[in-house]
């Protein structure tokens, strides 16, 4: 396995759990259930880790990608500059989590307002996560760039040349 494949597995965590953490932790707090929450804020964590394997084999993962068809040093770029936002957006998110869950089990006031902190963190994660994750499929999945059909015409242009 190397670190494009093992980036290809580990970089969806942040972006699921993120999204699954949010709904959890506004049940959460709806529901006034500290159990819930902490599922959450342990999500986030999680989340968090996940975060920086897949920023540790971000490099590894380009050094493989730069060197296929379609693949321009300006789509990885943006891929590897939103990552960048996002990651930073999970540590503090992660930061946060471990905050709550400590004023959680101590049954502190403040504990609320932690959570609802890590409400807007969140939904800023979850902003970033989909850009991020929309610019890191463009990488290989040229149907979802945004000049699509003309990507692919000249892929099949060139596949045309090849085949005479």
């Amino acid at each position: 396995m190397n670190d494009a494949h093992l980036h290809m597995v580990v970089n969806h965590f942040p972006i699921i759990g993120i999204i699954l953490g949010f709904g959890i932790l506004v049940t959460g707090i709806f529901l006034k259930n500290n159990s819930v929450k902490n599922t959450a804020y342990c999500l986030f964590i999680v989340g968090a880790i996940f975060a920086a394997v897949s920023m540790a084999t971000g490099e590894g993962a380009e050094e493989i990608a730069e060197n296929l068809p379609s693949v321009t040093d300006q789509i990885i770029e943006k891929h590897e500059e939103l990552a960048e936002k996002l990651a930073i957006v999970l540590y503090a998110l992660g930061v946060i989590s471990i905050i709550g869950l400590f004023l959680n089990y101590k049954n502190h006031s403040k504990a609320i307002f932690v959570a609802y902190l890590a409400v807007l963190v969140a939904i800023a994660g979850i902003f970033l996560g989909k850009q991020t994750g929309t610019s890191g499929g463009e990488i290989r999945h040229t149907e979802i760039r945004t000049n699509a059909p003309q990507v692919n015409a000249t892929m099949e242009n060139e596949n045309e040349e090849d085949d005479h």
